[in-house]
């Protein structure tokens, strides 16, 4: 079964390529392998391939710089998932796209199901519905899974960028009145090859369990990291409102999202964040 993953050098990505299963034949493209935001890359990659299944991984992930950029978010986050689409569709592959919880505008109050309104309120939530609404207009039976505050050990994310701040000592003021789930790159690469191979369809959801505020995920991350040895000691954390912490882009203020339905096509579902996060640090799952 030969499977081309676009996005192969994100940490979805590369967890998704990690995670693969044996039967797997894998096709692993980074940007400098395709530029997805040419309109013709992606559906040259996938003819000359012609893979059974794709999965996109990829995304223009800048949130604030896409408020200055829109154009370039809209071809990598909302143009490109639905050119893929369209080739997928014309050599009859299975389309497996990632999203976000940033489709959500925050005002809700309870876990948002698949189903709820999509109201994004920044450029990069518009964008990657867009991308949403390309891939089921092109490939109706496509698999799309939103995720949420996804991190790993290695890359850009918010762990390692707080594992280096707090190396460094000092103060940390971290936003406490956004809640969601952190997400463990590997719980969500095992998930997604999970849900493809049940020949699942449609908008699913899946996070890691439990919530947290971005308050509260520094503050493990930090006891985790005391314990685990990667930093000395634990140092100040203050927790700060979100008018107190200038951004370009607005961030939900709510976005658990409801997986219930997810966990009953998986049959099981994640460990709490918290263990997850635990496993990521150790290395020990």
């Amino acid at each position: 079964m030969k499977v081309l993953i676009f996005g192969a050098a994100g940490q979805v990505g590369r967890a998704l390529a990690a995670f693969a299963p044996p039967e797997a034949e894998l096709v692993a493209l980074d940007r400098h392998g395709c530029d997805i935001s040419d309109p013709g890359a992606a559906a040259d990659a996938i003819a000359r391939h012609r893979p059974a299944w794709i999965f996109n991984a990829a995304g223009y992930t800048a949130v604030d710089r896409a408020e200055s950029e829109p154009d370039a978010a809209q071809r990598v986050n909302g143009d490109a998932p639905g050119w893929m689409a369209q080739a997928a569709h014309a050599i009859g592959a299975k389309m497996v796209h990632l999203s976000s919880d940033f489709v959500f505008d925050g005002t809700a109050s309870r876990p948002l199901r698949a189903d709820s309104p999509a109201r994004p309120i920044s450029v990069y939530g518009h964008t990657k519905r867009h991308g949403e609404l390309a891939v089921v207009a092109a490939c109706p039976d496509a698999l799309i899974v939103r995720t949420a505050w996804v991190y790993d050990r290695e890359g850009p994310n918010f762990v390692t960028a707080m594992l280096r701040r707090m190396s460094a000592g000092g103060e940390l003021r971290v936003v406490a009145d956004q809640i969601g789930t952190p997400t463990w790159a590997r719980s969500l690469a095992t998930a997604v090859w999970a849900l493809a191979d049940s020949g699942a369809s449609g908008i699913h959801h899946f996070t890691d369990a439990g919530i947290a505020s971005w308050y509260d995920f520094a503050v493990a991350i930090e006891e985790e990291a005391v314990s685990a040895g990667l930093i000395e000691r634990a140092g100040p954390i203050v927790p700060i409102a979100s008018a107190d912490y200038a951004t370009q882009a607005r961030r939900p203020a709510f976005s658990v999202l409801d997986k219930s339905a997810t966990w009953g096509v998986l049959g099981t579902h994640p460990p709490h964040w918290r263990a997850n996060l635990r496993a990521c640090l150790t290395g020990k799952p």
